[in-house]
């Protein structure tokens, strides 16, 4: 980090996140990267996750993932995409519901109101509805 950064006061810590694999927080001036994900990473997506969230902390809280992030992500090494694509979330998710068609619905919190299964209509429908259950502890932390 400080080869890219200097000493410019950032700092960097493991954070509890699980849908996420990093952060750039500019008001704190500190870069996280998620524990779940990066225990399940390899070494070279998380120099990747460090990248990418570096390229935020260059490029300015205004760049998003626009232009300047993208080329001085570019400059830096970065090679991933902007959002890492695995099936991690999904795996760490202790509710998984399901509609009528077999659409997997995952969630973290206890879903509280029913839920239409958005991929077979774009409204409610009742006849979409999703089941939930939740996963048994052992699953979860097998994972």
């Amino acid at each position: 980090m400080r080869a890219h950064l200097g000493d410019g006061g950032w700092t960097f810590a493991f954070d509890h996140a699980k849908t996420r694999a990093g952060q750039c927080d500019f008001a704190r001036r500190r870069i996280t990267v998620s524990r779940h994900l990066a225990s399940r990473f390899t070494d070279a997506d998380v120099d990747q996750v460090l990248l990418h969230e570096i390229a935020h902390a260059l490029s300015g809280a205004r760049a998003g993932h626009g232009p300047a992030w993208r080329r001085t992500a570019a400059g830096i090494g970065y090679t991933g995409s902007r959002l890492h694509d695995g099936p991690i979330a999904s795996e760490l998710a202790p509710w998984v519901g399901s509609c009528p068609a077999g659409h997997e619905h995952f969630r973290y919190r206890t879903p509280t109101r029913p839920l239409a299964c958005a991929k077979c209509s774009r409204r409610f429908d009742e006849r979409n509805r999703i089941t939930w259950h939740r996963r048994p502890a052992t699953a979860m932390a097998d994972v």
